[in-house]
């Protein structure tokens, strides 16, 4: 069986399992609509087409045969280029995935998505290896002969192993150079992930940096694929839900702390984003413990 044989669509788990699965073959222009950051480790190969990346401050432009390594919490949004259509395998690791091996293990397999550059170009000759362990997960995700389950898990544990071992041999280096517009949004959204907890106005940030309001404002979506506000008020609530986890701190001084001026927007673009109100966070957290 061959990639071109499989379904458009393939899908193992959810994002509530230890693993998740997604193999899609999407046609037209596609880009995400909704806010991206989670707690599992995102493992994100383009098997055809191009595509845009957006990953915590830094914006990269991805060929077919990319792989993409997207670190737990860590913002992220894909977007198209100039040309339509693309396949795409991700593979959503979180912690329980690796219960049951010791801890060095554990470091060995994540050791890939600490690093600087999450981008891996791969030579022809790693893209095959690849695509081999991917080919093998899917034929059985597709027949789902008996047993299925297991091998899908032990696929997904090679890949992560095949990458480690790839990222020791060889020094990742940057995958391509930033323009200067996505030069200076990248300083920007530095900027905004230092400083989120003051007061953060468009026409504020763009005096400081040296550019018009409409042009910030317009490049920053280009290149980032945020709104300049959406990026703001994700930022501030992925602090809120770890303060909400980590602290007995009242909900108000988590509002104040991680600058909402106004507590009845904060529990409103909190569900927004989370899906929960900031207390009932709090309590399934608590429950999961």
């Amino acid at each position: 069986m061959t990639i071109t044989s499989l379904p458009n669509i393939l899908r193992f788990g959810s994002i509530s399992e230890p693993l998740w699965i997604e193999f899609d073959r999407r046609f037209g222009y596609h880009s995400m609509d909704t806010t991206h950051y989670h707690r599992s480790y995102e493992f994100f190969y383009l098997y055809s087409g191009e595509r845009k990346f957006f990953i915590r401050d830094s914006v990269y432009q991805i060929q077919s045969g990319d792989l993409i390594l997207v670190n737990t919490n860590d913002v992220h949004r894909t977007s198209e280029l100039s040309q339509p259509n693309h396949e795409r395998i991700v593979l959503h690791y979180d912690l329980p995935f690796f219960d049951g091996l010791s801890q060095e293990e554990t470091e060995l397999l994540l050791s890939p998505f600490a690093s600087a550059h999450p981008i891996i170009k791969l030579n022809l000759q790693e893209r095959m290896q690849l695509e081999a362990l991917f080919e093998s997960l899917l034929r059985e995700l597709h027949e789902s002969p008996p047993g299925y389950q297991l091998h899908v898990r032990n696929m997904a544990a090679e890949l992560l192993l095949f990458t480690a071992r790839h990222v020791q041999r060889r020094k990742v280096q940057p995958s391509t150079l930033l323009t200067p517009v996505q030069q200076k949004i990248t300083d920007i959204v530095r900027h905004i992930n230092q400083y989120f907890r003051e007061p953060m106005l468009l026409d504020d940030l763009a005096k400081r940096f040296f550019i018009s309001k409409g042009h910030l404002s317009r490049v920053f979506k280009e290149v980032t694929g945020f709104g300049f506000s959406q990026y703001i008020n994700i930022t501030r609530i992925k602090e809120a839900e770890l303060l909400l986890k980590e602290t007995d701190w009242s909900i108000t001084q988590i509002s104040e702390h991680c600058g909402f001026e106004n507590f009845s927007h904060f529990g409103k673009v909190f569900k927004e984003l989370s899906g929960l109100s900031p207390r009932a966070y709090r309590k399934l957290e608590q429950q999961q413990k």
